[in-house]
């Protein structure tokens, strides 16, 4: 109990944290203005996307937001309704309906806690670059096809198939036209993204929905569809959505869901790490500040959140040093929802879904996947396997097979470095012999190094070598340099070595390490090396045991026992 408690109290808020805020609070001030500026078109454009209303994003952008930055891990996380999160909420939402969804995000936040306490955090930095490259680029391209209905003026057509939507909103913009909503759409999109070349500071998707909102109110372009009313201030607390009779069905969409929020937030978090100097962020804090946000969020009709990297990315360039400003994005947002939602309710959807278009096509970095695909054929194949599993499974199945994947070509490439070469023993004989009985001690031992890990993806391989071994008397295994050994490794050892041993030959073992004795000895490997003593500490005490065994089988001449008495001892090695 004493452990658990301490375990919370380390994952709580510390004096530190808010010192650091009252530091440069003007900068993080304005910073914080800056991310709600940018934060608001998407959030409206993710709560839309997921199915919930837009509404449903800008509860999620406030309670999150705030949540996540007092209890977060980092300095400079941004936490809200995010593309990713979307991706996998959409299918859930036509499956379980809205109350679905938020008993799903309350599930999630519970997972999310109980890792932190668990100190998972640590695990997500074994997730391979290419797998996230991988999922990032499928989660563009589901994002931007999520877009596709509303950019063409449609009602989303049934499915929860990306591609077959997309192909559905297609057909029925072929049947009846929409220019208003296509030319609105394409419009935000390229000032977005021709605004962020020129001058990256201003916020450019603001402008844009601001100018494609009053365009569409001026000139009364009735085939814009407008949001929609909005509620005039966040809904009071409350847990009526909650079916405990579908709390079993709910449970492995809310692991995945648990899954993504840890995983995005820690790379979110990463990635501000990497953009500044002196900041490093706590993983299993910031799993337990976006568990409290995923609890809270879906009592105020939120969809479930994460860290996010774009308007963390933005927040870090805007000069943030502390928490302040992401408590700030949260605020403003908050005085919009109960002060401007009569205008906010007006912004026409084509115009959120050309900033998703935007977003979508700025999240793609060319370079890091060109550099990936660069760099070894198996990250460019499990890259490109883990985008197409995103665009035509889901995001939790894309990482899974893409982790499963990059796991067996490591564990392929691994199996390949593990070597057996013939060695030259003759160095390690001691003086005073004859060349001839040293040409009789080459023709009747044969001695081997193994170097690299004897594992269950290279042992197969190592027998099918070891049992290749010509017609000899005495085999040494020379296990010093052995890396690892697991149990499959050992008992493929042992047989080995009993086929050798009915063929007549004798093995030897040298410079077993303890840890490897450990598994030897539990399969029973180990018995069989220390069978009349062949297991030796060194090579030169290997070699000398076999000059033994040789001259009891009458293969070499007996040493005189003088001879014997002046052999001077080879030192341990």
């Amino acid at each position: 109990m004493n452990t658990l408690w301490m375990r919370l109290r380390a994952l709580l808020p510390a004096r530190a944290d808010v010192a650091v805020m009252g530091s440069t609070p003007r900068r993080d001030l304005l910073a914080g203005l800056t991310v709600a500026i940018v934060a608001l078109p998407l959030a409206l454009g993710f709560g839309v996307s997921s199915g919930l209303g837009a509404e449903a994003g800008l509860a999620t952008a406030v309670v999150a937001g705030a949540l996540a930055a007092l209890f977060g891990g980092s300095n400079l996380q941004v936490s809200g309704p995010t593309g990713a999160m979307t991706v996998v909420l959409v299918p859930i939402v036509t499956q379980y309906g809205p109350s679905g969804v938020l008993t799903v995000g309350l599930l999630a936040g519970l997972i999310c806690v109980a890792l932190a306490v668990a100190r998972a955090g640590r695990y997500m930095a074994y997730i391979p670059a290419s797998v996230v490259e991988g999922f990032t680029l499928g989660i563009a391209l589901v994002i931007g096809l999520q877009q596709i209905p509303n950019a063409l003026g449609v009602a989303k057509p049934e499915g929860d198939r990306v591609l077959v939507v997309t192909w559905r909103a297609v057909q029925e913009f072929a049947q009846a036209p929409n220019w208003t909503a296509i030319g609105l759409a394409l419009s935000v999109a390229a000032v977005m993204l021709g605004g962020a070349r020129l001058r990256p500071t201003v916020p450019f998707s603001i402008v844009a929905v601001i100018a494609a909102t009053v365009a569409a109110q001026v000139f009364q372009l009735d085939a814009a569809a407008p949001i929609g009313d909005l509620p005039s201030g966040l809904p009071a607390p409350s847990l009526a959505f909650l079916d405990l009779s579908a709390l079993g069905s709910l449970m492995a969409p809310a692991a995945a869901v648990a899954a993504l929020a840890a995983l995005e937030s820690l790379l979110s978090a990463q990635v501000a790490d990497g953009m500044t100097v002196g900041q490093k962020h706590d993983p299993d804090r910031e799993l337990f500040g976006q568990g409290l946000a995923n609890l809270a969020a879906p009592m105020f009709g939120g969809v479930p959140a994460t860290g996010a990297i774009a308007r963390t990315a933005v927040n870090v360039r805007s000069g943030a040093s502390s928490r302040l400003a992401a408590l700030t994005h949260a605020v403003v947002l908050a005085v919009i929802v109960f002060a401007a939602a009569p205008l906010v309710s007006k912004i026409p959807l084509a115009a959120l879904a050309g900033v998703l278009l935007a977003t979508a096509v700025r999240m793609v970095e060319v370079g890091s996947l060109r550099a990936m695909a660069r760099a070894t054929r198996s990250d460019a194949v499990v890259l490109v396997l883990t985008a197409v599993a995103t665009l035509a499974l889901d995001l939790v199945y894309a990482v899974i097979i893409g982790l499963v994947v990059a796991g067996a070509l490591a564990l392929r490439a691994v199996a390949k470095q593990v070597r057996m070469d013939q060695v030259d023993f003759r160095h390690d004989l001691p003086g005073g012999h004859s060349e001839e009985e040293h040409a009789l001690l080459a023709e009747h031992i044969v001695a081997y190094r193994i170097d690299g890990p004897l594992f269950f993806a290279a042992a197969h391989r190592f027998l099918l070598e070891l049992s290749e071994v010509a017609d000899v008397r005495v085999v040494i295994l020379r296990m010093s340099r052995v890396t690892t050994m697991d149990a499959t490794g050992a008992l493929v050892l042992k047989d080995a070595v009993e086929k050798l041993n009915r063929r007549g030959i004798v093995v030897m073992a040298s410079g077993v390490r303890p840890g490897q004795q450990q598994v030897l000895d539990s399969v029973g490997a180990l018995d069989l090396l220390r069978y009349e003593g062949r297991e030796y500490a060194t090579t030169p005490e290997a070699i000398a045991g076999a000059r033994t065994h040789l001259q009891r089988a009458g293969l070499l001449p007996a040493v005189s026992d003088q001879h014997a008495r002046t052999t001077p001892q080879e030192p341990a090695r």
